[in-house]
């Protein structure tokens, strides 16, 4: 059956899937295409999206793009990435920005132009940027409809042709007004409203039964959201007797986890499920391993490796079974799985094992078009618990991406960059009373900055100590931190993390220490992130956040002692985060406990958004 629809054009954003999900939340149905698609593509659409991208348009190694899209009698908007594209089609230029821009920004109107794309919304928006280039010259026709401090054409339009470009992302949750742009966007289209969670629920439910034909399915169950949700899908859709979860205790799990898993499905009515303890073969596979990468395709690979010996162990003919996971499109979309999107980190699901299986038609992902918050409204609809549905995402690889790696030594790559990040703090001036010092951990981690990865280095302030090892929390200057932590992110070449030192062990001397994914530092992690967890669900704060991490760091006084850096993270669609402003004495009290544990030199607060910084370090 035809459907009216609103195409995206997706040029390799993180953002360009979101971008269709906004629309399908808001009622709109609405399909993702090729920047490069022929013009039949289009028949039936009502009007067009182009995506940000991580490209820069004037680079040989730019998206493929038909510049005959442009002559469609529908709307366009572009954004970020897609603004580039429709200003040089109608010929625009596009440079290196004199200021890139990553976060927050202020949109203010010209108010000697009207648009029908910002109707009803105020002016001195909030926005979200994510760009090092910019339009310098407007495409023929063009008017300005809004500018930043930093990007005098944030916002253009064509009204005679109907196009209209944005250098913000107003996909993200972070631009409060998005919703509205996409609604007046749709209604410039005549698009009327026809995608609800009814109609995704029997999509996802007739599309299990045709992608599983007449086979059984078998489904790696971490305990998370996204596969338990996928276990339910696949048990509404072909039946218990067809479907057999198996939980992997692959020893990253957290303090008692796999035993509340198995408890939460019982109570549900799971009875389709086993449990196998392969622990010890996961730590061999990524026993002195230290590149985050490689960690991550060895678990991803044993994964394949477990479950060819489990299938052996309970007889199952390999030919009449499936293989399903609960892959979430920001899985794929970091793992590069678009034509033209750039690898953020490689998931677990995504190794050479997993495609394999994939191109030979013995993969089924029923979520793999959703995001996490589509998941958990489907998960309800299901009539799943609040104790299944709302807990914390916890990926197939668990804790082991939480244990950062180290040999113990730096490159001279290392010491030299290390060194220019350092200068890069000492020459900021933060303005902010009781700071204390400012300085560089010599530890990297993944962050994600205009839809490209890095790997770089933290920045650590310090406030006022307080009493013997405990320094001043930043309440009530968390907004004066977040602000400071964008300014340094963007202002940095080596640096895309600001943290707080929140303890540190009197008289301890810290530096690198040799350290592995090994049973100890998991166990020592477990007791640290126990009683983060533990105490956000005695103050109410566990549902108020979208997760938390607590991260294990090979920076200590010696090799069998660590440092932890706490990462609660406040999200809706997993592609952008804000760091949680916790309570003052619900923090003081977390970390209290924690030092008090004897392996303890240091703790650490991560007061960064994504982007720059993606939820883990690894």
């Amino acid at each position: 059956m035809s459907r009216e629809k609103i195409i995206v054009l997706d040029f390799g954003s993180q953002y360009a899937h979101l971008i269709a999900k906004r629309f399908r939340m808001l009622g709109y149905y609405s399909e993702i295409a090729q920047p490069q698609a022929d013009l039949s593509t289009f028949e039936g659409a009502k009007g067009v999206v182009f995506s940000g991208g991580p490209a820069s348009i004037y680079d040989a190694n730019a998206p493929k793009f038909n510049s005959e899209i442009l002559s469609l009698n529908i709307p366009i908007l572009g954004l970020c990435y897609g603004h580039y594209v429709v200003q040089q089609g109608y010929n625009g230029k596009v440079e290196k920005a004199a200021v890139g821009e990553f976060g927050f920004a202020k949109l203010n109107f010209n108010k000697n132009v009207k648009s029908p794309l910002f109707e009803g919304i105020e002016d001195n928006q909030q926005v979200w940027m994510s760009h090092q280039d910019g339009v310098t010259k407007l495409g023929d026709g063009f008017e300005v409809v809004g500018a930043t401090k930093d990007c005098p054409f944030a916002a253009t339009q064509n009204l005679a042709k109907k196009r209209f470009s944005l250098q913000f992302h107003c996909e993200v949750k972070d631009t409060p007004c998005g919703n509205r742009i996409f609604e007046n966007f749709a209604k410039i289209c005549g698009m009327n409203q026809n995608w609800d969670q009814d109609t995704v629920l029997a999509t996802i439910l007739e599309n299990i039964k045709i992608n599983a034909g007449d086979k059984n399915v078998l489904l790696f169950l971490s305990g998370g959201v996204d596969s338990t949700i996928t276990f339910a899908l696949l048990n509404k859709a072909l039946g218990q007797e067809r479907v057999l979860g198996l939980h992997i205790d692959n020893g990253f799990m957290r303090k008692n986890e796999s035993a509340s898993v198995a408890d939460l499905y019982h109570k549900f009515g799971f009875n389709n499920f086993i449990v196998e303890d392969a622990s010890k073969s996961f730590l061999s596979a990524i026993a002195s391993l230290t590149d985050p990468q490689k960690k991550r395709m060895a678990v991803g690979e044993n994964f394949i490796t477990v479950r060819n010996e489990v299938v052996a162990k309970q007889n199952l003919d390999e030919s009449q079974w499936l293989l399903a996971q609960g892959t979430l499109y920001p899985d794929i979309i970091e793992s590069g799985g678009t034509a033209n999107s750039h690898t953020i980190k490689t998931h677990h699901n995504r190794v050479q094992g997993i495609q394999d299986l994939i191109a030979k038609g013995l993969i089924i992902e029923p979520i793999r078009d959703l995001y996490k918050d589509e998941v958990r409204a489907i998960g309800k609809k299901l009539g799943l618990s609040d104790e299944l549905v709302m807990r914390h995402p916890f990926p197939g690889p668990g804790l082991s991406i939480n244990v950062l790696c180290t040999e113990g030594k730096q490159s001279e790559k290392d010491l030299s960059e290390l060194e220019l990040a350092k200068a890069e703090i000492a020459a900021m001036n933060f303005g902010l009373d009781k700071l204390s010092a400012a300085d560089v951990l010599p530890v990297r981690s993944v962050g994600v900055q205009g839809d490209f990865r890095t790997y770089r280095f933290p920045a650590v302030l310090s406030f006022e100590e307080t009493e013997s090892g405990f320094y001043a929390l930043p309440c009530p200057y968390w907004e004066e931190i977040e602000k400071i932590s964008s300014n340094v992110c963007n202002a940095a070449k080596y640096i895309n993390r600001t943290i707080l030192r929140l303890y540190q062990k009197p008289g301890a001397q810290l530096q690198l220490q040799e350290g592995y994914c090994t049973k100890d530092r998991l166990d020592q992690l477990r007791e640290a992130d126990n009683i983060v967890l533990t105490e956000l669900k005695k103050a109410g704060w566990y549902n108020k956040i979208f997760q938390h991490l607590t991260m294990i760091l090979p920076y200590a006084s010696a090799g069998n002692r660590c440092s932890f850096v706490l990462r609660p993270v406040c999200s809706e669609d997993v592609m952008t985060a804000r760091f949680a402003q916790l309570p003052k004495e619900l923090l003081e009290t977390i970390v209290k406990q924690i030092a008090a544990l004897p392996f303890v030199d240091a703790i650490y607060f991560d007061a960064t958004n994504k982007p720059p910084a993606t939820f883990g370090w690894e």
